[in-house]
Parts: C-alpha cells; sequence; structure tokens
C-alpha cells in the first residue's frame, strides 16, 4: 500500500491533555544528525507537543493538536526532510531492519571483492610506471579497474547514494554527501584519465573508501539491530482474552477490551492472569516476580491482590477486576520502559556530534580548492584532481571507524570475560559511571533458592521429605529436591492448592509445604526466622513428629563481596534497590558492606529513586534481572543484566554477562574507561590528520593516489590504536582484579 493511499487518521490514539498521538516507523535514520533534523523539523508544524526519535528502533513517538495539524501533515513534513514513515508494528519493523542489514552485508562483500582485485592490478601499474610497462599494459589494466569499480560503485555505493540523494532533495545535506562526490568525482576523473592513457587512475580509492565506510556502517546498524522494540517482549506476557463471569453463572470468554473495571473474571490454573484485581473466591500460588523479581510463588486467597502478566498456579482463582487492558501495573512497566527508552536515545556519540559542520566544511574546501586553482590560471582538469584529493584525503573514514574499531575489539574482549552488548554505545557509558545500583534477587544473589542448613544424608524425614517434593515444581522443593538427591518419587501424593504435598507413608501423614499447612507454630516461625533472617521457610510435618522448617535462601554469588569491596574502592557509590523483603534486603547489605539499600520497591519506585540520582549529576549503571527491574533497566545511563534475567529485562539491559559470577560487572567498567580512552584517542587522531592533511591537498601536494592512500593509513592508525585493547588485555587473566581502574569522577 502507498502513503497515499492509507488513511493516516486511522493510526491516530488519544494522549494526554486532549492532545493526540501517533507512532511511526522512519526509514533512513542512520545517526544522531538525522534524530536533530527529524525533531526540530516536526517542531516547526502548529500545534505539535513533543516529537522523539528512539535511534534504536527507529520509532518516532509524536503528541500533537489534532485541530492544528493533520496525521497527513506530518507523515507529508518527514517526506519533505527526506525520510519515509510507516505506522509501527515491531513485526514489520524488525522485518525491514533485518533487510537491510542484509543489504549492507552484500554491499560490503562486494566491495571488500572488488576492492582487493582492484588494488591487485593497481600494485602492477605503481610498480610498472616505475619501471617499464608499456601503455597499452598500463591502459588494459586501467580499463580492467574501470569494469570492476563501475557496477561495483554503482550496487556497493547504494546505501550512501540514496541517503545522499534524499538529503539533497529536501534541500540539506549529511555526512553521506561528501562521500558520494569524492566517489563518483573519482571514478569519472579515473574513467577520463583512462581515454587519456593517463599514468594514472584512482578506481581503487573509490572502491576502497565505499569498503572501509560500509564497515562502519554495518557494525552500527548490526550493534542497534540486537536491540528490538520492547513490545515484542510485553506481548509474551499480556494475555489477549478474558473469561469473564456473567451475572447469570455463564462464563463467555471475550476480548480483554470488553472487559471493565467490577467485572469478574474466572483465571484457571496455569494461566497468566489478564487484568488487575482482588481474588474474590479460591487459592492458588502465583509467580509475582514482575512485582517483587522473586521467582518463588506466592500463595494468594479471598481478599489479596494479584497483577496482570503475573502467572497463576495451579489454583482457579475468581478475580474481581480492579484495573483493566491499558491501565494495569504491565501497561505501566510498558510505558516506563518506552519512556525510559526514548530517553536514553537522544545520547549523541562524539563522531555524530561532527556530521553538522563536517558536510558544509568538506564541500567548501573542495570547491574553494577548484575555484582557487582556477583563478591562479591552472587548467581545470588539474585543478579538478586537486579538489578530488581534497574530497577524499578528507574522507571520513578514520571518523566513521574511530568508534566502530573500538566497539568491535571491546566487544571481543567483553565477549572473552562473559559479557554481550546490546547496546552500540554502552561501552561508552560505561566510562562515565560513577554510582552503580544493584538489585538483589538473582542479580547480587544466584536465580535460585538453596537449602540453608546442611542436609545429614541419615535424617530419613528429611530424605522422605525430598521424596515427597518430587511431585512439585515449587522452587523450594526443587531446591530440596537438589539438596537430598532424591530420585524416586512417593506414591499416592496430593496436591492441596497453594499450600504443599501430602501422602500416607507406613501408616503415617507426611506433609510438606507451607508452614501453616503443617501447623508450625509462631514461635517456630519466628526462630527459624531469626536464624536466617529474610529466609523462605518450608515446612515438614510427620506423623506425631514435631512439625520441622527448613529454610531457604539465594546465596550471594562467589565473588559478590570482593567485587563489591573492588568497585567501592574504586571510588563508585554503591546502593541496593530490591523488591524483597526488608529483612532479606538488609541482610544482604550488611554482608557486602553497602550501607545505602531500600526494599520492596516497585518499578515506579525504582525508576524515582534513579530520577532522583540523575537530577543530582550523577551517571548511574543499573544491574537488575527482574521484569520489575526492566523500566530502570532501561531509564539507567547505562544496565547490566545476568543472562538469568528474564528476556524483557534482557531486552531492557545495554549488557548482558554470563555465568554466576558478578566479577563481569567490574571487568566492564575497567574495559569501557580504557575503550573511552581509545575512542577520544582515535578522534584525536582524526582531526590531527585532518589539520595536517587538508592544506597539503589544498596546496596541490597530494594526487588522489596520494590522498587515498593518506586515507587508508589514518584508518589503519586508529584500527591499530583501537587493537591496543586487545593487546593491553592479555596479560591479564578474567577475573583476578588486579588491574586497577582510575577512579570515576563524581558526576556532579
Amino acid at each position: 500500500m502507498t502513503v497515499h493511499q492509507r488513511d493516516w487518521q486511522a493510526f491516530i490514539t488519544p494522549g494526554n491533555n486532549g492532545a493526540v498521538h501517533m507512532d511511526l516507523a522512519v526509514d533512513g535514520i542512520t545517526c544522531a544528525a538525522c534524530m536533530g533534523e527529524i525533531e526540530r523539523g516536526l517542531k516547526r508544524l502548529p500545534g505539535i507537543r513533543s516529537a522523539r526519535v528512539n535511534l534504536t528502533s527507529q520509532r518516532l513517538a509524536v503528541d500533537w493538536v489534532e485541530d492544528q495539524t493533520g496525521a497527513e501533515e506530518i507523515v507529508g513534513e518527514l517526506a519533505r526532510l527526506g525520510y519515509a514513515a510507516h505506522p509501527f508494528d515491531p513485526a514489520s519493523q524488525k522485518e525491514r531492519q533485518d533487510k537491510t542489514g542484509k543489504q549492507l552485508l552484500r554491499c560490503l562483500a562486494v566491495a571488500g571483492f572488488a576492492g582487493m582485485n582492484i588494488m591487485l592490478l593497481s600494485v602492477s601499474v605503481w610498480s610498472g610506471n616505475a619501471t617499464d610497462i608499456t601503455p597499452e599494459t598500463r591502459d588494459f589494466f586501467h580499463w580492467l579497474s574501470a569494469l570492476i569499480a563501475l557496477p561495483t560503485v554503482a550496487y556497493a555505493g547504494r546505501p550512501f547514494t540514496k541517503s545522499a540523494f534524499g538529503a539533497l532533495a529536501a534541500g540539506r545535506l549529511n555526512m553521506d554527501v561528501p562521500i558520494v562526490i569524492g566517489v563518483f568525482l573519482t571514478v569519472a576523473l579515473s574513467f577520463v584519465q583512462t581515454l587519456q592513457h593517463q599514468h594514472h587512475a584512482y578506481f581503487e580509492s573509490a572502491v576502497m573508501l565505499l569498503f572501509f565506510l560500509l564497515v562502519g556502517r554495518y557494525l552500527d546498524h548490526n550493534m542497534r539491530g540486537r536491540t528490538r522494540s520492547f513490545a515484542e517482549n510485553i506481548a509474551a506476557l499480556k494475555a489477549e482474552v478474558a473469561a469473564r463471569m456473567n451475572s447469570d453463572g455463564s462464563i463467555r470468554e471475550v476480548p480483554l477490551s470488553k472487559i471493565n473495571t467490577g467485572d469478574l473474571v474466572l483465571v484457571s490454573g496455569g494461566e497468566r492472569v489478564p487484568v488487575d484485581g482482588v481474588v474474590e473466591t479460591g487459592q492458588s500460588e502465583i509467580d509475582q516476580s514482575l512485582v517483587t523479581g522473586e521467582s518463588i510463588l506466592v500463595p494468594v486467597r479471598r481478599g489479596q491482590r494479584v497483577y496482570a502478566g503475573t502467572l497463576n498456579g495451579a489454583g482457579a482463582l475468581q478475580v474481581r477486576v480492579e484495573a483493566a487492558s491499558g491501565t494495569t501495573l504491565l501497561d505501566e512497566v510498558n510505558r516506563l520502559l518506552e519512556t525510559a527508552s526514548q530517553a536514553k536515545s537522544a545520547y549523541v556519540r562524539i563522531a555524530d556530534r561532527a556530521a553538522r559542520l563536517y558536510a558544509p566544511l568538506v564541500h567548501g574546501a573542495a570547491a574553494l580548492t577548484f575555484l582557487g586553482w582556477l583563478l591562479a590560471g591552472l587548467a581545470w582538469q588539474p585543478a579538478l584532481v586537486i579538489s578530488i584529493s581534497v574530497l577524499i584525503i578528507t574522507c571520513p573514514c578514520a571518523l566513521g571507524l574511530a568508534v566502530p574499531a573500538v566497539q568491535v575489539v571491546a566487544s571481543g574482549q567483553l565477549f572473552r570475560r562473559g559479557i554481550l552488548l546490546n547496546s552500540g554505545d554502552a561501552i561508552e557509558r560505561l566510562a562515565e559511571i560513577d554510582t552503580i545500583l544493584f538489585d538483589k534477587t538473582g542479580t547480587l544473589t544466584r536465580p535460585e533458592p538453596e537449602l540453608f542448613e546442611t542436609v545429614d544424608p541419615a535424617d530419613e524425614t528429611i530424605a522422605l521429605a525430598g521424596r515427597l517434593a518430587l511431585a512439585s515444581r515449587h522452587p523450594l522443593s526443587a531446591a530440596l529436591v537438589r539438596a537430598t538427591s532424591a530420585i524416586m518419587p512417593l506414591p499416592d501424593i496430593e496436591e492441596i492448592a497453594g499450600a504443599g504435598l501430602e501422602t500416607n507413608h507406613e501408616g503415617k501423614k507426611l506433609r510438606l509445604g507451607s508452614p501453616q499447612f503443617c501447623q508450625a507454630s509462631r514461635e517456630l516461625i519466628d526462630e527459624a526466622l531469626e536464624r536466617a533472617p529474610g529466609a523462605s521457610l518450608l515446612a515438614i510435618s510427620y506423623g506425631d513428629e514435631p512439625v520441622r522448617l527448613l529454610t531457604f535462601r539465594q546465596s550471594l554469588r562467589p565473588d559478590a563481596a570482593s567485587v563489591i569491596d573492588r568497585l567501592g574502592q574504586e571510588g563508585y557509590t554503591l546502593e541496593i534497590i530490591s523488591g524483597d523483603t526488608l529483612p532479606a534486603v538488609e541482610d544482604c547489605a550488611k554482608t557486602l558492606g553497602i550501607s545505602a539499600w531500600s526494599a520492596g520497591m516497585k518499578p515506579a519506585r525504582k525508576i524515582a529513586r534513579l530520577e532522583e540520582l540523575q537530577a543530582e549529576g550523577r551517571k548511574v549503571l543499573m544491574v537488575g534481572d527482574g521484569l520489575n527491574d526492566a523500566p530502570a533497566l532501561a531509564g539507567a545511563h547505562v544496565s547490566l543484566s545476568p543472562v538469568s534475567a528474564v528476556h524483557l529485562s534482557q531486552a531492557a539491559a545495554d549488557a548482558v554477562f554470563l555465568g554466576d559470577r558478578l566479577m563481569p560487572v567490574a571487568d566492564a567498567l575497567h574495559l569501557s574507561r580504557r575503550a573511552r580512552a581509545a575512542i577520544e584517542q582515535n578522534l584525536w587522531i582524526s582531526a590531527l590528520y585532518n589539520v595536517i592533511a587538508v592544506p597539503i591537498a589544498v596546496a596541490g601536494f597530494v594526487t588522489p593516489l596520494m590522498a587515498a592512500v593518506a586515507m587508508s593509513a589514518s584508518s589503519l592508525a586508529v584500527t591499530a590504536n583501537a587493537l591496543k585493547l586487545k593487546w593491553g588485555e592479555t596479560s591479564r587473566s578474567s577475573g583476578t582484579g588486579s588491574a586497577q581502574t582510575p577512579k570515576p569522577s563524581d558526576g556532579r
């Protein structure tokens, strides 16, 4: 369907304060400069309240007053700026991004293969010009180079030509315009010089220029493409329908849009809760990791609140709706995620900041060089050669590779230490960190609970409980099975929903479940919790024997204490923000020596704490694993998540670390600071190269061949500087913590 056939008004949704909202997928966004052009361009339209571009997903969110500007006018303004717009849909947007990535890879392969072949021919010509090559042989090699270069430039240059022509059609310049001019002029002049039997042609310069730039463009696209829209992950948790109980007692499955506050819905065992509400009848166990971050199932009964997106256990529940679709906690998490990710997308890389000045400066320098030499009496062809040399020698190869080259090497070193990047600029942002916020459960601790006491293999009651636990999928039961190594289940087991398991063994009743189910006394429960603050309790009742309570805790990661101590010594401000209970968080903080901590924090409170620190000028690293951490992960300056995290949190995080150790967090900070130093050095190399090379080229002392060699040399220089990251890390074994990281600034 074409843009003119699409009814854009149908894609408008109600916004805040009388405004309307529309989400668009925008093609052609390649850097932060594109984001600025779109946002500034749309804000010139009457009634536009906000226009926000997400660089990662290429999503544009617009809020405006409908009676002042129409949806078609917004799409038309985007077209005038040179950008094509589509209704935002995560699946179709992913398909378009994948298609773009494949196109860049094909262009890169063609340019690389053609460049190698042309370079082989050029080496023969260069050496032959210094010896005894015949004009016929030289012309033959030049024509072979032209035969390879012309279709290569036409095919591999499409990502740049499309962008450059779109910008020119919109009356603006971007970084692709001088690239296209330099390549096309080089090819055209080389073709003319081949016709004139000249000694030199510069086909290899044009093709190798495209190859280097395509490397940078593909790396950037690939990095950003790893982070997909969070909406794909939210959809996996959100129910589409609900079983509504009518006044006559009948049950009908209806879309969530038909569910209203006050309705009664049935949530069967194993289903996701579709709405926020209060249990009216029934009892079960709920996985509330969405709210608390805890993977342990929580018993629920009449009068207790449940949330949309949480997973019901075996029992059936009747829930009175308090918040229907669009207003649930799950929807709030989704909104927080989107708002936070859009705010983060405004981060501008150092290299992108030069984009606005680069194109006009290069064009102006080349044009003035050409005119200057013409006025000095030089013929047009040599004057054009000099101006092309200026375009080539000031080519942004080194500038374009300054960041990606370091990213590639640093990403490899991070991977060796068990860290996988989701965001292309995460390395730069990690280097700016001065404050670290940790979730507790699954982050500072291992994700699975473990038995706090040592198991006596000769204890028959414990062994029987382990065999009984084989019949349950509850995390505490699974932990007991691991502790007892039970392999033979007991027969005739009955499961009481939300309470536990029971059976008869040798004429005596055996129960395993909650302390209340096994009739444990309040004194016994208090004694167990005093012995292990914040622990989860599993009770065993066997015949006339006294009730026994087993305590389970999620133990700290094996190196958590040493890593926290190292980070504290390096000057980072450390804090725990957790949805877990107060005793559990307090005990963890005391064990690790972290003085600042908060317990019982829901997603909105975590975001609020994050915003408080950011208002103080802090650069915050968030390390968390639960779904309730996802908004904070997306809103932090940079974020890390363990591989055990839920899928949504991994998507929200800028990096994921593997294994059961916490050392990758310290390694990521150490390597990122070295990487940022390398990026800054590369940018200085690029700047100094242009400061020195451009005047020499303008003076006419550089031919296009020499300019191409100098351009390649500058690219090699920044690449070699990036490789120092790898060479410098070979002597540092993973996880030792021997290298000292410079202390971060206080960020204020």
